[in-house]
């Protein structure tokens, strides 16, 4: 069995509530963060959290899974400050015949009480704003793909965030500044609260929608204000119909295939999982479940829940992949294919 500190990495909007639980005697050890608005990078950074030890970390900043691009860069002379944190400390005990299984529950809850106080009214920094000294901002996100409907339709359960000013998607490699996301409802809307004052733009994407979303008025957040944006509506890029994809544009690699792991590294924890991509070791499976060449995917015949492998890996020589499909003997615009 291997236990790897990467096994229990996760993205950003995850890490809520994470720590260890000693079974004799039965405690727990938590640390709680009620609100990622101070770590880079937005939700679906990954970061680490704990790893065994055991060790329980709260990485603020972090190039893991991303390299130079999240190394933040200063001119000369360049003033700059932020907060990181509170992050709340929790520890538990069991004084009846539960199981330690009752210490992860009842860290649950603690964190859902967390969340609801924050931000907190305690720190004496004013760099550290009271909920009264914030903003928040609301609006409705619609997506308007005229290849599938002639009428834009809600941006269900879409990613909207706040993050400094910057190019489409930048909020990915924004780590100076905070960031502020919530999710939109099934009619598209949103509402992002407790918001610093200063000035942003607001990022989105959609779950099963190709592309990223900026809205092009700056936002400024002063003390006390809420800003309405009303509908704002997103069109993806296309030049034509989809004629195939592979995947499901949703920034995760969950639907493709995945294989067991080599029975001297498995993690029981993982067997039978959800999330079973995180057994060790699965990246030299791909050399050994395709010893002779890299994969084939025939369009209309394969399935890329069982033949397209979850992770780009290296097999220590040139990687090439192949898609075959049927010849299309008239196109009458351009169309669009997708890989995600």
């Amino acid at each position: 069995m291997v236990d790897d500190k990467y096994e229990y990495s996760s993205e950003a909007k995850d890490i809520r509530v994470h720590g260890w639980v000693s079974a004799d005697p039965p405690m727990g050890f938590w640390q709680i963060t009620p609100s990622y608005e101070f770590r880079s990078a937005g939700p679906s950074k990954q970061f680490l959290n704990s790893h065994d030890g055991p060790t329980s970390l709260s990485v603020f900043h972090s190039t893991h899974y991303a390299g130079e691009d999240l190394i933040m860069k200063f001119g000369p002379n360049e003033p700059w400050k932020k907060v990181y944190g509170p992050v709340f400390m929790y520890l538990n005990s069991l004084t009846n015949e539960e199981g330690p299984n009752s210490l992860w529950e009842d860290a649950k809850k603690q964190m859902m009480n967390e969340v609801q106080t924050w931000p907190y009214d305690f720190p004496a920094s004013v760099d550290f704003p009271s909920s009264d000294q914030r903003g928040n901002v609301c609006g409705r996100l619609l997506v308007h793909d005229r290849y599938i409907s002639e009428n834009p339709t809600p941006g269900i359960c879409s990613y909207i965030g706040l993050a400094l000013p910057g190019d489409v998607g930048s909020w990915q490699r924004e780590c100076k500044g905070y960031q502020f996301w919530t999710i939109a409802n099934e009619d598209g809307y949103f509402s992002i609260k407790n918001v610093h004052t200063g000035v942003y733009n607001l990022y989105a994407w959609v779950p099963g929608v190709i592309g990223d979303y900026r809205y092009d008025v700056v936002i400024t957040i002063t003390s006390g204000l809420s800003i309405d944006v009303g509908n704002l509506v997103y069109e993806p890029p296309r030049d034509g119909p989809t004629l195939w994809e592979i995947g499901i544009p949703d920034r995760t690699a969950a639907e493709f295939y995945v294989p067991d792991p080599n029975p001297l590294y498995i993690n029981k924890l993982y067997v039978n999982h959800p999330d079973r991509f995180r057994q060790y070791g699965l990246w030299e499976r791909y050399a050994e479940l395709y010893p002779d060449g890299d994969l084939v995917y025939m369009i209309g015949n394969s399935d890329y829940r069982k033949d397209w492998f979850f992770a780009q890996v290296t097999r220590f020589e040139f990687l090439q992949y192949y898609y075959y499909y049927p010849s299309i003997k008239k196109i009458s615009n351009i169309a669009l294919f997708s890989c995600l």
